[in-house]
């Protein structure tokens, strides 16, 4: 804890402190709200991701600043993500070259997105959010023809120790989707399980263990930097911390007795209700 903290404050001195208000008061009816509406968020985040659809609005409905509610949304839901990890953690037996790949470029790709929105204005990402999903759903629903495609063309496998394009290729955008993920991070669990379904993955359980531990590192390293900064509404945070761990956990479990099939038209749904809602919002 004491170095998570140290971190804080060296990222913190060297960025620019995004201009801002101050904390909002959190009122009883607003704490309801927020802890019932991340419990919910938790449990879709241990599913599929696109939680922070949810959470974030709802901070915004409660009077916090865009640019303070992602922050306080990040943290929030970050301790919600370290409950899915240990749900999951039966599920990643085998996956330690994978993982050890994905997980470099996921710090890197999280560090350099938060510092670039505490230098970047919210309606740059509001103008691309629509289409990044829109992408990321289609890619998903169609995605085992895209891996059948791709295993005849190139055999992208990213667990084969002979293949050194599918690190390239998973490294790379990888990348891009942590960078996008520290900068404001809603959606990151659909992009990531479509990345995973072109890499050769096809078990939905398998798919959202790793989900679950990339969202988690790209968003740790996001909390150092909105934390050292100073831009976190706590008392909203850690309402909806409490909210996230117990939707988390509880639907991670729940994920595992359900069938890969169901949870696939889940997912598939809730990218589709995101999508038209940033459309049409």
């Amino acid at each position: 804890m004491f170095l998570f903290m140290g971190m804080s404050h060296a990222f913190a001195q060297t960025i620019v402190a995004h201009p801002g208000s101050p904390a909002t008061v959190l009122t009883w009816s607003s704490g309801f709200g927020l802890g019932f509406v991340a419990v919910i968020a938790g449990a879709i985040n241990s599913v599929a991701g696109g939680g922070s659809f949810l959470t974030f609005p709802a901070l915004m409905f409660c009077g916090v600043t865009p640019v303070r509610a992602n922050a306080t949304n990040t943290v929030a839901l970050w301790f919600g993500s370290l409950a899915s990890v240990g749900a999951y953690r039966n599920q990643l037996g085998g996956q330690r070259r994978a993982l050890f790949t994905l997980l470099i470029t996921s710090l890197a790709g999280g560090l350099a997105g938060a510092l670039l929105l505490l230098r970047t204005p919210d309606a740059t990402f509001k103008l691309l959010l629509p289409w990044l999903m829109l992408t990321a759903t289609l890619i998903f629903i169609f995605g085992k023809h895209l891996t059948a495609l791709l295993r005849r063309l190139v055999h992208l496998d990213i667990n084969a120790p002979q293949n050194i394009m599918p690190f390239l290729a998973g490294s790379f955008l990888q990348l891009i989707i942590a960078v996008y993920g520290g900068f404001f991070g809603g959606g990151i669990g659909i992009l990531m399980l479509a990345l995973l379904t072109l890499l050769g993955y096809e078990k939905i359980h398998t798919m959202n263990a790793l989900k679950t531990v990339l969202a988690t590192t790209i968003n740790g390293i996001a909390v150092v930097v909105f934390v050292g900064a100073g831009i976190v509404d706590w008392p909203q945070a850690l309402i909806m911390i409490i909210g996230s761990i117990i939707g988390g956990y509880g639907g991670a479990v729940i994920a595992q007795r359900v069938s890969g099939e169901v949870i696939r038209r889940v997912v598939i749904v809730i990218g589709i209700g995101m999508t038209a809602y940033f459309f049409v919002r």
